[in-house]
C-alpha cells in the first residue's frame, strides 16, 4: 500500500514540476517566472522526494530523500527572493501590465521617513 501512495506522490510531483517548467516558458517577465519556478517546482520536488521516501520504506534512501526535501524547502524560496531583489536592483523592468510594485512602495516609504 505504501508503494502505491509513494508512486502517486511521485506522479503528482512530476506534474507540478512540468507545470512549473511550462510557467518558466509562458510567463512574461523574470518575476513571474521566478514565482512559477519557486512555487510549482518546489512543491513538485518535495512531493517527488516524499514519494521516494514512502516508496523506499525505512532506510538510507528515505532519510536522504527527506534531507533533500528539507534542503529544497529552505533554499529554493530564499534563492528566488535573492534573485528577484538582485534583478530589481539592477533595473530589470516589470511586465507592463504589472499592477503592484511592492519594492517601489517600500522605497518611497523609506525615503519619506528619512526626510
Amino acid at each position: 500500500m505504501s508503494d502505491v501512495i509513494g508512486y502517486i506522490l511521485v506522479a503528482v510531483g512530476v506534474l507540478f514540476n512540468v507545470f512549473g517548467c511550462i510557467g518558466l516558458v509562458r510567463f512574461p517577465d523574470v518575476y513571474n517566472r521566478l514565482q512559477a519556478a519557486t512555487k510549482c517546482v518546489t512543491l513538485g520536488t518535495v512531493l517527488l522526494l516524499a514519494g521516494v521516501a514512502i516508496a523506499s520504506g525505512v532506510g538510507a534512501t528515505a532519510a536522504k530523500a527527506i534531507i533533500c526535501a528539507v534542503f529544497v524547502l529552505v533554499t529554493s524560496p530564499t534563492a528566488a527572493h535573492a534573485i528577484a531583489k538582485g534583478a530589481y536592483a539592477s533595473g530589470v523592468k516589470l511586465w507592463d501590465q504589472t499592477v503592484v510594485d511592492k519594492y517601489a512602495e517600500q522605497a518611497k516609504g523609506e525615503t519619506s521617513r528619512l526626510a
